[in-house]
Parts: C-alpha cells; structure tokens; sequence
C-alpha cells in the first residue's frame, strides 16, 4: 500500500493517494469537531516525512506532538488497516523538532524587526495610509542613521524618537503628527500584549532548520505549540504570514518539482482569516498563489470551507472533507457549498454523504494526471503510525534535549542596537546639558563677584560728598540760580 510518490491516504472503492507532484498544489481539510481532522492530518504529515519532505504544522491541542512516538498497539487501529487492506502497517516515530514562539514548549522562534519590514508590519497592525507612511519613515530613518531594529523595545524607541524629532523629520518624509505616531504605537501595545515582545529579537530563525531531513532521508516534522498562541490571534496569524512570506523571498523558484521542499499545516485556520482586513486577506491570497512555484505546499485545516476566503479557497487542489453537521439552514447551506467543490461521483449523492460521514471516514478528492481533480471517493482514512495522543513532558524534554537545533535558538542575544544607541545619545544629550547648566551658573558667580569693584569705583571722596551736601541746602533756601550751577558742576566733576 505504501508507495514512493505519493502519500498513501486510505481506502474508498480503491486506494487513495495524495501524489507527491502535486503536493506543493495546497490543500483543504474540513470537518466539524471530532470527525478526525487532527488524525487526517497526522498521517499526512507522515506520509510527507516518510518521503523525504519536511513538514511544519502547528499543534493546538497538543495531541499532534503524538508523531515523534511510535503509535501503541489498539484493536480498532488493527481491525481498520484490515479493513482497509493496508498490510503495511507498523508503529513507528518520526523526526520532530518542537517549536514555541514562548520558549517554554520547545525551542524559541524569533525574528528581527526590519527582517518583518514595514509593510508586513502595517498589514499586521491595520494602519492606514498616513500611518504606514510614517512607518516607513521610521525604517528609513533607521537605515540613514545606522540604528538596527531588531527587537521590540528598538521599534518603540525608534517611534519616540520620531515624535520627538516630528518638526524637524516632516520636511523630509511629510507631515509626521503626534496623534499618528500614536495610534502606531497603541497598535503595537496590542500586540505586545499578546507576547510579540517574545516573537521579536535574536537569534533570528533560518529557514534552512525548518528544511531538515534525518540520517535515512526523512524530512523533519517541525510542530509549533500553538495551546497558548491560540490566545493570541494576532500573533498567530503575523507568524505565520511571515514565515510564508520569508519562504517566498528566500527560496528559489523551482516550478513543479517531482516532491514538495516544504508543506505547511495551518491548522484552525479561520484564526488567519476572521476579522483580517482585505489588505491583509490580499496578502494572504498572493503569497499563497506565488508560494507554490518555491516549491511549497500549504494545507488549510478548518471546521468549514466557508472558514477560507473565495480567493484562497481557488489555490486548494487536493481536498479532504470529513463530516458536517446540518442542523441549521446556514448549516445546510454550508454542506451544500463544500459539495459542489468536488467532482461528482455518480454513486452518490455528495451533498448527502457529507452529514452521514462517520469518524475516520472523509470525501476525498485529489489532484490527478495533468492537475485534474479526482472523482471524489468515500474513503476509510487509514490509521496513523505515531501515537494518537499527547507525549509526556518527559518524554517532550528528551526530544528537545536531542533536536538537530538544540542551543542555537535558547538563548536570547541582545546586542548594541535602536533602543542602546538612543539611549546613548539621550544620556549624553543630558549630560551636555547638566554641563552647559553648571558653566552658566559659574559665570553668574563671576559676574556677581564682579559688581562690587565696579560700585566702589564710582563714590564720591569726603570733600565731594560735603561740598554736594552743602550746595544742595543753599539751593533749597536761596533758590539760587547759581548756586544751582555750582551744584551741577560739582556732580557733572565726579
């Protein structure tokens, strides 16, 4: 049943297969809750791994983390591969590496600001016009004056910077007004309380140590601990554009290479999507079309199809749907809709099966010879050969304590940067001016000490003071003109 090129899937009137040539062609898996979408993707993820494809997928509840134990032996997993025929089923492990934006659940994953750049940032944070304008300008003054943003504590500093330069930096980027640096920053307040402080710095991730394969040529499966970033949907959504982007712009174009050199798993999916500005939706939508000629397959994990924007929904050739529940009228609308995005198999209705589906079992429909979507198939989803289960934080210490990455990303690097050089100069600004302060309270000293020579020079002798003291009482008595002149010359003769 296990083949080389392609990703054995289970059974339906026959064997299902994902073919590894159209694995970079993305993917949809839906399904309500409980109906085997998490197992859908572990052996997936397995299939990958198993032919040499490395594979990244997010892990919500933390059974996903199940893949680097080999899975234990149960009846009804046994009953199942019989069912289905799979005779080459066995339990076994694969390669993981645990990742966690938190550090606690595995190893950190970070990046630099500028490696983020300013127009991911602005999408991110839903600025508008004017405040992605003074973003930029921020970014750009940072490139002129050799200030490096790679942290979060750089990019605040930076924009206080900006407020505080805002007179002088407008007549070279345009009008920089406080209420705007503002907004940017109170945006940024939002995410650093979702923990970006954590996402930001260095050591920045390689791409390359997501692209690993082990000694017998299976690809790494890199899980992110994703529990508590689901708190965070912001962060979780700017994560994972930027890794998407970040593939984008630093792998090569390879057009339709005979396998996948990557395939990401998004699960929960419509966290990405809910509430996301069309900017951002755009985004989405264009590295998702050009992300699959770098040889790259993306695969949405959701409860609905309607979870996934129209415009990324067209990118998903290979589809998995398990059950639906139709309960309501939008329900059932719903059901309709998941229907009519699969080719037609004349021995059933598709719209029908979908709320008949049981556990483990799922409309499949792939791509095919030439690209062309497979008639869609009722399909027994084999079992998984990992551990369908959480590990034990033991057991998760001793993958880490063994990972190909380990000490590269543990611990934090804080060098010389924004937030230090700004810092500098605010300290020698002061100091200059404490200095300035104390010279001008030394020349007033001076000064002071100065007046009373200058006083004294200008009294009067004895004699002048008893000459000017008697002509004034003559001239008081007499009203003497002349008198008066006396008096005149002898002050004019001080």
């Amino acid at each position: 049943m296990l083949v080389d090129d392609a990703v054995y899937l289970g059974t339906s009137a026959r064997p299902e297969y994902l073919h590894l040539g159209f694995g970079n062609r993305h993917g949809l898996i839906t399904g309500a809750t409980g109906t085997g979408k998490t197992v859908t993707l572990q052996i997936l993820a397995e299939g990958f791994s198993r032919a040499g494809v490395p594979v990244f997928c997010a892990d919500i509840k933390g059974d996903v983390a199940g893949l680097s134990k080999p899975g234990e032996p149960k009846d009804f997993l046994a009953e199942r591969a019989e069912k289905i025929g799979f005779s080459d089923y066995a339990y076994e492990a694969f390669p993981t590496i645990f990742w966690d934006l938190f550090g606690r659940q595995g190893h950190p994953i970070r990046t630099t600001v500028s490696e983020m750049g300013p127009l991911l940032l602005s999408r991110m944070l839903d600025l508008n016009a004017t405040q992605e304008g003074i973003l930029n300008a921020t970014f750009k003054l940072a490139d002129e004056e050799g200030l490096l943003l790679l942290d979060f504590k750089d990019l605040r500093s930076l924009l206080g910077h900006v407020a505080e330069r805002r007179a002088e930096l407008s007549a070279h980027y345009g009008n920089i007004s406080t209420a705007s640096v503002g907004a940017i920053q109170r945006a940024l307040l939002v995410l650093e309380q979702q923990g970006a402080e954590n996402f930001f710095g260095e050591p920045a991730l390689k791409i390359s140590d997501l692209m690993r394969t082990d000694t017998q040529g299976r690809g790494f499966i890199s899980i992110l601990a994703a529990d508590e970033l689901m708190r965070a949907p912001r962060l979780y959504a700017m994560f994972l554009l930027w890794l998407l982007s970040e593939l984008f712009e630093q792998l090569p174009e390879v057009g339709n290479p005979d396998k996948p050199k990557l395939v990401f798993f998004f699960d929960e999916a419509h966290l990405l999507f809910d509430e996301a500005p069309k900017v951002l939706l755009d985004k989405i939508e264009q590295v998702v079309k050009l992300v699959r000629s770098k040889g790259v397959g993306v695969y949405f994990v959701t409860q609905n199809p309607a979870d996934v924007p129209e415009g990324v929904l067209a990118q998903l050739g290979n589809r998995i749907q398990h059950a639906l529940r139709a309960y309501t009228p939008r329900e059932q609308k719903a059901v309709r809709i998941a229907a009519e995005t699969f080719r037609p198999n004349p021995d059933f209705d598709t719209a029908e099966v979908i709320t008949q589906l049981g556990t483990g079992e799922a409309l499949v429909s792939v791509l095919e010879e030439k690209g062309i979507p497979s008639v869609v198939g009722r399909t027994m989803i084999r079992p998984p050969s990992s551990r369908m289960a959480p590990i034990t934080p033991e057991e998760r210490a001793t993958v880490i304590a063994g990972s190909p990455v380990s000490g590269l990303y543990d611990a934090v690097i804080d060098r010389e940067s924004a937030y230090e050089l700004l810092d500098a100069r605010a300290a020698q600004a002061l100091r200059e001016a404490e200095i300035a302060a104390r010279e001008s309270e030394l020349e007033k000293i001076e000064q002071a000490r100065s007046k009373p020579a200058a006083r004294r020079s200008t009294r009067q002798t004895p004699m002048e003071a008893a000459l000017t003291s008697f002509a004034r009482t003559v001239a008081r008595r007499a009203g003497d003109s002349f008198v008066r002149s006396v008096l005149g010359t002898l002050t004019r003769g001080r």
